[in-house]
């Protein structure tokens, strides 16, 4: 018999074990918000370092609140511990790390009986937001939120609870406690922003009244040592259930052209050997896998080492994509006895001059001795992450995907094992704060035919799958992210379609609405050197003159 909503909650709270003490409740109810399922929201190092905070902060009483499952969808919102109504909590606060989930806001506003739009709310709970997926561009949901704290919340969020619980207690009302808490520095208050269009549909001006210059400046923990970032309640049900997991660094080193958390997260900041080795033994009393998290991890000053530690402990190390060149023979065997079933790789392109396009800089010699390495040292599959459709690639790129993948494949072959190879394969959807924030994703039509014949192709190869991401998908993901205000209202001709977006988008193509726009002016159109781009008052210490540059150099190989 199915599980009731009501059954599933409570067997999943039994299974819950918290590796923190919460403060034991205060005053300030909250309830944070991760716009998707149970199984997504407690696999997330942010969410659940963002929920420590709030739960052991004295005066704060926290609770949590998901998507609901897909089985139990129309059913009301409602938080997770006590089954509260969320209209009846003071503050309502998403943390969002990817902007597919930005349709999620409005499911669960409305879900639980709150107006989407702020202008439709007349009061209730004060709407907050956070999260990597706002950093780089907050504009498409900025009709939903009070305010959004745009940067690592570590300080930020300590800073947003000392100003509302001062001005709430001065009995400032709403509008007092929304105007203190929007002097945290990094606080976006973006209904202190006008945006005016001209008739192409790009933006005309963007008027700002309030104090200061209205340019926001993203919040960065300079010394990741005073935190420890690692799994905070084990969640069996969550993805990675199994997992203990531990952020080892912040950003990337590389500076690959399409990558936002490369720019975003900037400069690069490690945790040290000795903090990482205290929270992996504290991992390693939880469970027998341990995570390791960050945007590339053969980087890591001292990850073999860790890798060597968790195995001498009859441990598994799980990092996350390591890079080819600074992948160590030492860290290949490590991996080998931690007896990994999978070790993940990300050329990315398939040609060397397509690496070079988009700065990742590995010769093909350099991945096949790391593939060398890894099998020789007993890892048993190889995942390798692709991207197509990127700037400037031909047929022959595209081709030598599958070249590489055949050359990877002939290494377990030597080792006289099958092989066993996943592609992953995503097309190109450019993203804020990179090089090529400016470029078009390229025509649906073109996209379909290039995956058509890698697919035909990569299907020759014995032992070797591929999972290509669809360009509709990529197509949706890049308005999005390169959208503006005006996403709002497709966001809600969505929701209001029932989550079918893609009628939605073909419908706005062949008749925008009178408020509305071709949402692909955010897609398939290359964004012009000066124009006014819906994320330029957000300031992440990077020059766009920088960024256009480094365009400019992947034009030149």
């Amino acid at each position: 018999m199915p599980e009731s909503a009501r059954e599933r909650v409570q067997r999943r709270r039994a299974d819950e074990r918290f590796l923190f003490t919460p403060s034991g409740g205060g005053d300030v109810s909250v309830c944070l918000v991760y716009p998707n399922t149970y199984a997504v929201g407690m696999a997330n190092l942010g969410f659940q370092s963002v929920f420590e905070i709030l739960s052991t902060h004295p005066r704060v009483h926290c609770e949590r609140a998901f998507l609901p499952d897909a089985d139990q969808r129309g059913s009301e919102v409602v938080s997770f511990e006590s089954g509260r109504r969320l209209r009846d909590f003071e503050v309502v606060a998403f943390s969002i790390s990817f902007e597919t989930d930005y349709l999620h806001v409005v499911d669960i506003l409305t879900g639980a009986g709150i107006p989407a739009l702020r202008e439709d709310r007349g009061g209730g709970p004060l709407l907050l937001c956070g999260g990597p997926a706002t950093f780089l561009n907050p504009e498409p949901i900025a009709d939903f939120f009070d305010l959004f704290l745009i940067g690592e919340g570590e300080d930020m969020i300590p800073e947003f609870l000392a100003r509302y619980v001062e001005a709430r207690d001065a009995g400032g009302g709403r509008a007092g406690v929304l105007d203190a808490v929007a002097e945290v520095g990094g606080a976006y208050r973006p209904d202190r922003y006008a945006v005016t269009y001209a008739g192409d549909g790009t933006i005309e001006s963007v008027a700002y009244s309030g104090p200061g210059s209205g340019v926001v400046t993203r919040r960065l923990i300079a010394d990741l040592d005073r935190f420890t970032t690692a799994s905070k309640v084990l969640a069996p049900d969550a993805v990675f259930g199994d997992m203990y997991l531990v952020e080892a660094s912040r950003g990337c080193e590389w500076g690959c052209r399409f990558c936002a958390a490369g720019y975003m997260y900037r400069p690069i900041r490690h945790r040290s050997a000795e903090t990482l080795r205290g929270a992996i033994e504290e991992g390693l009393a939880e469970r027998r896998t341990i995570g390791l998290v960050g945007a590339e991890m053969a980087s890591v000053p001292g990850v073999a080492e860790l890798c060597e530690f968790v195995a001498d402990r009859g441990g598994r190390a799980s990092p996350s994509s390591l890079k080819a060149d600074v992948l160590t023979h030492r860290l290949a065997r490590a991996l080998g006895r931690s007896a990994n079933q999978s070790v993940t790789v990300a050329p990315e392109a398939g040609s060397e001059r397509m690496r070079r396009v988009i700065n990742k800089n590995l010769t093909e010699p350099e991945i096949l001795r790391a593939a060398d390495w890894l099998v020789g040292a007993g890892v048993r599959a190889m995942k390798l992450y692709f991207m197509i459709g990127l700037p400037t690639e031909t047929h022959a790129d595209v081709e030598g995907i599958v070249e590489l993948t055949q050359r990877i494949g002939e290494r377990f072959q030597r080792e006289g094992r099958v092989q066993q190879i996943r592609l992953s394969v995503n097309p190109f959807g450019p993203k804020p704060w990179t090089p090529f924030q400016w470029e078009p994703m390229e025509d649906l039509r073109s996209l379909k035919t290039k995956i058509g014949g890698l697919k035909r192709a990569i299907g020759r190869l014995r032992g070797v799958d591929i999972d290509v991401e669809s360009p509709r998908e990529a197509y949706y993901a890049t308005v999005l992210s390169r959208g503006d205000r005006r996403v709002s209202r497709l966001l809600l001709a969505v929701h209001a379609a029932d989550g079918d977006w893609w009628s939605v988008l073909r419908a706005w193509e062949r008749e925008p609405p009178a408020d509305g726009f071709d949402p692909r002016i955010f897609s398939h159109r290359p964004y012009a050197a000066d124009e006014i781009l819906p994320w330029d008052f957000l300031d992440h210490s990077l020059h766009k003159r920088f960024l256009w540059v480094e365009r400019e150099r992947a034009r030149e190989e």
